[in-house]
């Protein structure tokens, strides 16, 4: 299937300043944390570790295996995010360190191949054993990814060579007329895909595609694996199918079900042997798997997960705000599907998605000083309770520095650090400008053009491209208008005229078609105005509620705007909603909105006859992503409405 290719990361540079300094703040401030906490050398966090379980598999300490049987995949994502950040900027320093960690991996790896430290160092008679739940192909999907990340940032190959050394066992012990088998954590089938359109060896697709194919063909697989080794790891439930996704065949699914996050990782994986191989019935399912979640399953930032309890998806419309799980890594898996499905089918609904758990899921997971994270993402928190009681245990009211299971920090890491190439899509003639970030980009397929994109967004909705080096031929220019402003927004070509072109509007795209001139200009005014939006009234949560949006961002109020009991306020039905101007000396630069409300002051008595009194007042509101960076306060995304 002839699919759009991303604009390569080091082909797109960012000049934005809202996204300039997320990448500067990777750069200069996340990635050495992280190295150091890596190392265990950052106190009063939770110990990492991972580092010296590669030393330890490699020989050159002597010690034991500490932290989770996955922890090789924190070293995999920390270099990963590396690998992106020296294509933006190059730092030798950071490239010896890279380097340095490379070499340490190199020497861990077996003379066969066998790459991961907890089987190396601790229980080396039982690799490939339980595949439910020991994460080794999950680890070897991770290394792969910065495999041919760092590849691609350096020209260097130690890296690619131990996995694809690695990648060569894994086809050598499974598939048909081998091992039997499939991940209990999807991660493997996307990164094989990855490291096959590199190299366009097929037997890494095919690989990819077993996995994919077989889950779900033998429901009770891990249940007859556990009782093959007779050993357990975490005690998981091998008969709880939905979980892992492994309670039907994959295309007999229709509904996303289990773990969040190894449901998009599998998705996404599904999506690229789909699009490669051109089985357009798989590539169907993954339209129908990210439709219900967008349509029914997910929060309004973008978030998947609403239950802790094997954080996962429940049934559709259940979307508690204060029990939520929406796990960092799951909103990034859900941008990796949206961007997947989008390289074969140019729908905007994909990009939409995509922009929503960018903007809000995904940022909110880290502090805005990039050294504290949260790996559950809440709509609703009320400190005392969140984070301290029962089922609001995981529900931390403020982010810590670290985590024992830490997958979220240098997940996030590596999707800011490689943010350029979700910006366009390549296909053929046409490129289709899908998030809207001032940067300069060369399209090599086009002879080298460049697009210069410059914007306030998502303060301001005004987007200018400027074309130089054009090509002599007929090209396509494809913009997605986002879902919040379908029904208000402009396009402007050049001066004004559009004689010269052949416009069409399709499936959330605009499409400008011609002989585009040298130094012409498209210019793209979009409505970041805020609105008010409400949920399908099958979400109970949020039904008499409204949450508040301003182009691609989620609002929320805190107490700390707003004073105790935010629970006690009430946004006025048909009241104003205004913008503060902006204000950069807040959160990094935001604009604050400002809603006509009511505060309910009621009787000091738990229980009283007398209905509360509505007293005019008027709510603070921030974008969701800040939320918990000016100390422990209360916070809520749906207002009760009056």
């Amino acid at each position: 299937m002839d699919g759009s290719k991303n604009i390569r990361v080091g082909d797109f540079k960012v000049t934005d300043s809202f996204w300039g300094r997320y990448q500067s703040l990777v750069r200069d401030v996340v990635i050495p944390y992280q190295y150091e906490i890596l190392n265990d050398n950052v106190p009063g966090v939770e110990k990492s570790h991972a580092i010296e379980n590669f030393k330890i598999a490699a020989g050159d300490t002597e010690g034991e295996f500490y932290g989770m049987v996955f922890q090789d995949s924190d070293v995999a994502k920390w270099i990963e995010a590396a690998a992106y950040s020296l294509i933006a900027t190059p730092d030798k320093q950071l490239e010896k360190t890279v380097d340095d960690v490379i070499d340490i991996i190199d020497r861990a790896a077996l003379k066969d191949g066998y790459l991961n430290t907890y089987f190396t160092v601790k229980e080396p008679e039982h690799r490939w054993q339980n595949l439910q739940e020991c994460h080794e192909l999950y680890c070897a999907g991770h290394m792969i990814e910065a495999a041919v990340a760092y590849y691609e940032a350096t020209g260097k190959d130690k890296l690619l060579n131990v996995m694809k050394k690695m990648s060569d066992l894994i086809c050598d012990t499974f598939g048909e007329g081998r091992k039997r088998g499939i991940p209990g954590h999807p991660e493997i089938e996307l990164a094989l895909m990855r490291l096959y359109h590199l190299t366009d060896n097929e037997k890494y697709r095919d690989m990819a595609k077993y996995f994919v194919d077989e889950r779900g063909r033998e429901p009770n697989f891990f249940k007859e694996e556990r009782e093959k080794r007779g050993w357990e790891h975490f005690h998981m439930n091998p008969e709880d199918r939905e979980y892992s996704q492994n309670h039907k065949p994959v295309r007999e699914q229709d509904k996303a079900a289990g773990h969040a996050v190894r449901a998009v990782y599998l998705y996404t994986g599904m999506a690229d042997v789909a699009g490669s191989t051109d089985d357009k019935e798989l590539l169907k399912v993954c339209d129908t798997l990210f439709d219900n979640i967008a349509n029914k399953q997910m929060y309004i930032t973008g978030g998947i997960g609403s239950t802790h309890h094997g954080e996962a998806f429940t049934v559709d419309y259940d979307l508690p705000n204060d029990t939520i799980y929406a796990e960092t890594c799951a909103a990034i898996g859900l941008i990796f599907f949206a961007d997947k499905m989008l390289s074969y089918i140019p729908d905007g609904k994909y990009g939409d998605v995509m922009e929503r758990a960018l903007y809000n899921n995904v940022l909110a997971g880290m502090e805005l000083d990039g050294k504290r994270f949260f790996y559950v993402n809440p709509l609703e928190v009320n400190p005392g309770i969140s984070g301290v009681l029962g089922n609001y245990r995981h529900v931390l009211p403020q982010r810590p520095g670290w985590f024992g299971c830490a997958c979220c920090p240098p997940n996030e890491a590596r999707l800011l650090s490689s943010l350029g190439k979700y910006v366009y899509h390549i296909k053929n003639t046409t490129v289709y400008a899908n998030l809207f970030i001032s940067g300069e980009a060369v399209v090599r397929e086009l002879g080298g053009m460049k697009i210069v994109s410059e914007t306030g967004y998502p303060v301001s909705g005004d987007v200018k491209y400027t074309f130089t080096n054009v090509p002599g031929t007929e090209i396509t220019f494809a913009v997605r208008i986002p879902e919040f402003s379908k029904d208000n927004y402009r396009i402007e070509i050049g001066s004004g005229e559009n004689n010269d072109f052949k416009v069409k509007i399709d499936k959330g795209y605009y499409y400008i078609t011609g002989n585009f001139r040298e130094k012409m200009t498209v210019t793209v005014k979009l409505d970041v105005s805020p609105k008010k939006v409400y949920a399908n009234t099958a979400v109970r949560y949020d039904e008499g509620c409204a949450a508040i949006t301003r182009g691609p961002l989620v609002y929320c109020i805190e107490g700390v705007d707003n004073g105790e009991l935010i629970q006690s306020l009430r946004i006025k039905r048909n009241g104003n909603i205004t913008e503060k101007p902006y204000d950069e000396s807040l959160l990094n630069g935001i604009v604050v909105l400002e809603a006509e409300g009511y505060k309910m002051e009621g009787s000091s008595s738990l229980y009283s006859y007398e209905r509360p009194r509505a007293v005019p007042c008027t709510l603070k509101a921030v974008p969701y992503y800040t939320w918990g960076n000016r100390g422990l306060s209360q916070m809520r995304v749906w207002i009760n409405e009056e």
